[in-house]
């Protein structure tokens, strides 16, 4: 239903709209910006994952180092930082008026010559830092699936270790480092935040623009439609790059770690540290001391007005998204014929969630066109939309956002459900609901607090969505950041952002010790 809306929306007229953007010159226009600079990003970040993840995933899985055991855990913390909080924070230190670029002015004097950090360079630092932890996890996991046996044997042909890791390594782990890119290129092309903070115009700021500053959903669909060109066209090119390929790892063994020199090993050492501080103690730390700076307005009422909006939020998101995900992964397991049609339904979480929030608002704006305006004028009614603008329509965007992300864990679940234990509970006369409650539930316990709580996290870092969506005065932790943000009030900003980047730490920490038992 979103991609129909969405893609209905060119039926409609916005040449007011259009005529603004582009201007006399097509290449001078907006529009020429808004792909340029996506394409950049993309690039930009696609690169920078890329090195980080899989530089670090081998460095932790066949290499020997000081405090390789904490790196190999440590590195997947920056998991839990926005990339918006991300960005504000790194804008905060190295802007003009923040502590770097003064420090410098004081030792070089009158001659220093302050440096730009709006642009998109700082933007494609900041998603490289904060996304890397993608290819990172799925790398790890591939290299430590794949054991020593290969690379012993590629030694045994002539290989130097390293060779052996660049020739054999990795091409064996291509299809993770490309499923880990392409998660950082949806979660890229879906941000708001982080390039409304360092002022690059995308395609998400774009569809922002469109509806706050000219009121036009419809332009503000046909230009998520242009986006959503990209979303499609990076899943085909993910697809079709290992349409051919087969990658097969067989007599699984670990082995030995290799070893270096004193002074390579703490090269290593010194790289995992310098990105780990990078991507999180140095904006951890700074969001820490602007929080005791303003320590008082973390007792301000308004504060935890905002934190009860989005525990709400997130609560009322989790629980929607949990049963429509326990529904469908029960229809998943009962119905085998069904398993193309709810692979389907879990593909809202390729789209950004702009595209999602403006297409549920055309469909929700119709459908109060249609039915109740209509009513409140028979019954001389104030008219107002009922649905647009609604805690409903945000709920339903974050359903259909998050859904394959508790669909996964609860399929898992039923999947380890062996059917002799059904079987066992309809021999003893519990059928239907009942079997579900006494039998199955107990079981999926793990699968169900794993799929609440990443969806409750995510609802709550969510902003692009409920920016657009949200109900007049409903204030969200998100919705606080970007506003300080957009003010300039780094300080203020730290005390919602620190408390999201702590709600953020709960599942990164389960996620990283179900890693470790594994």
């Amino acid at each position: 239903m979103p991609l129909v809306v969405i893609l209905a929306s060119w039926g409609f007229e916005s040449s007011v709209i259009w005529q603004h953007y582009l201007g006399e010159s097509f290449l001078e226009s907006l529009l020429f910006r808004w792909i340029s600079h996506t394409l950049f990003l993309c690039v930009g970040v696609a690169i920078g994952v890329s090195f980080l993840g899989v530089s670090l995933a081998l460095l932790v899985s066949f290499y020997d180092f000081p405090m390789r055991k904490f790196f190999s855990w440590a590195l997947m913390l920056p998991l839990a930082m926005p990339a918006y909080v991300m960005a504000f924070v790194y804008l905060g230190i190295f802007d003009f008026s923040g502590p770097v670029q003064q420090f410098l002015k004081q030792i070089i004097g009158e001659n220093y010559q302050f440096f730009q950090v709006r642009n998109g360079a700082s933007a494609i630092i900041v998603f490289s830092l904060v996304l890397y932890p993608y290819v990172f996890m799925l790398a790890r996991a591939s290299f430590i699936q794949q054991g020593q046996n290969t690379l012993q044997a590629a030694q045994s042909l002539g290989l130097t270790p390293f060779k052996a890791l660049i020739k054999v390594a990795l091409p064996i782990c291509r299809p993770a480092i490309i499923a880990g890119i392409s998660l950082a290129l949806m979660e890229t092309l879906a941000d708001f935040g982080a390039v409304s903070v360092f002022s690059f115009d995308t395609f998400t700021t774009a569809i922002y623009k469109s509806w706050y500053d000219f009121k036009n959903i419809h332009a503000s669909a046909q230009i998520a439609s242009l986006l959503l060109m990209f979303v499609l066209v990076m899943i085909v090119l993910e697809k079709r790059s290992r349409a051919n390929a087969s990658y097969r790892q067989q007599n699984i063994s670990t082995g030995q770690l290799m070893h270096s020199t004193k002074t390579k090993r703490l090269l290593m050492s010194l790289f995992c540290l310098v990105v780990f501080s990078l991507a999180f103690i140095l904006p951890m730390t700074q969001l820490i001391i602007w929080f005791i700076e303003k320590s008082d307005f973390f007792f301000d009422p308004r504060y935890f007005k905002w934190v009860g909006n989005t525990l709400v939020l997130g609560l009322l998101a989790a629980t929607l998204t949990l049963v429509i995900a326990t529904f469908l992964a029960w229809i998943n397991q009962q119905f085998k014929q069904s398993k193309f049609w709810v692979s389907l339904s879990t593909l809202g979480y390729a789209l950004p969630s702009s595209i999602l929030a403006i297409a549920v608002m055309m469909l929700f704006a119709g459908i109060d066109h249609a039915i109740f305006i209509p009513i409140q004028k028979g019954f001389n009614l104030p008219l107002q939309p009922i649905l647009l603008g609604s805690i409903f329509a945000l709920l339903i965007a974050y359903a259909i956002r998050f859904n394959a992300v508790a669909f996964g864990p609860m399929n898992a679940g039923f999947e380890s459900i062996r059917p002799s234990i059904t079987e066992a509970g309809q021999l003893l006369g519990v059928s239907g609901f009942k079997l579900f409650k006494r039998v199955h539930l107990p079981i999926l316990k793990p699968s169900v607090y794993t799929a609440f709580l990443l969806v409750l996290v995510d609802t709550m870092k969510e902003m692009p969505a409920t920016l657009l969506m949200r109900p007049y005065g409903w204030d969200t932790l998100a919705i606080k950041i970007y506003e300080y943000t957009s003010e300039g009030e780094w300080e203020l900003a730290a005390v919602p952002a620190l408390t999201l980047v702590c709600a953020g730490l709960i599942p990164v920490i389960f996620l990283v010790s179900k890693t470790q038992r594994n």
